[in-house]
C-alpha cells in the first residue's frame, strides 16, 4: 500500500537525489512515513530510520512491517547525536532530516555533535539534506 504523505513531506521526498542502490539514513523519522516513501523508491538500496523516541520507533516499525521484511528498511531507536555505525554496518550515501532541532539551528551544540556523527557514518561524497529550503536545504558534512 503506498504511503500517504502530506504535500510538504511528499515534496521533500521527491526532491531527494535518490539512486536505487543508495544507503539512506533518516534522522528523526517519527512514525516513518517519509522513510517508507523512500524505501519504495529504492531497488537494492536500504533506508535506516532513526528517532530518539521509543513511541515513534514502535509506530514506524509497525507501519513499515512489509518494507522491513523485504530488507529495504530498518529502524533504530537512537538520538542523531549518539548515532554510530554498528559493527559491519556499511556507511550511508544520503542523509536527511525533517524538523530536527539539532540541524535547523535550534540546538547548535547538539547540531555540531550530530554533524560529526553523520561524517563518521557516511561515505566520501555523501550528501545531507534538511527541510527549510524549497523544499530542501543541503548542509555540508564536515570532513
Amino acid at each position: 500500500m503506498p504511503t500517504r504523505l502530506s504535500p510538504r513531506l511528499a515534496a521533500i521526498v521527491d526532491a531527494l537525489p535518490l539512486e536505487p542502490h543508495f544507503r539512506v539514513l533518516e534522522i528523526g523519522c517519527g512514525p516513518g512515513a517519509a522513510a517508507r516513501a523512500v524505501a519504495a523508491r529504492l531497488g537494492a538500496g536500504h533506508i535506516l530510520a532513526i528517532d530518539r523516541s521509543a513511541t515513534a520507533i514502535a509506530q514506524a516499525r509497525a507501519a513499515a512491517a512489509g518494507e522491513i521484511a523485504a530488507g529495504r528498511m530498518s529502524v533504530r531507536q537512537v538520538a542523531g547525536e549518539d548515532f554510530v555505525l554498528l559493527p559491519g554496518e556499511e556507511p550511508y550515501d544520503l542523509v536527511f532530516a525533517v524538523r530536527v532541532g539539532a540541524l535547523d539551528g535550534r540546538h547548535p551544540e547538539a547540531g555540531q555533535r550530530l554533524l560529526q556523527r553523520v561524517a563518521l557514518a557516511t561515505r566520501a561524497g555523501a550528501r545531507l539534506f534538511i527541510d527549510g529550503g524549497d523544499p530542501l536545504r543541503e548542509l555540508p558534512i564536515p570532513r
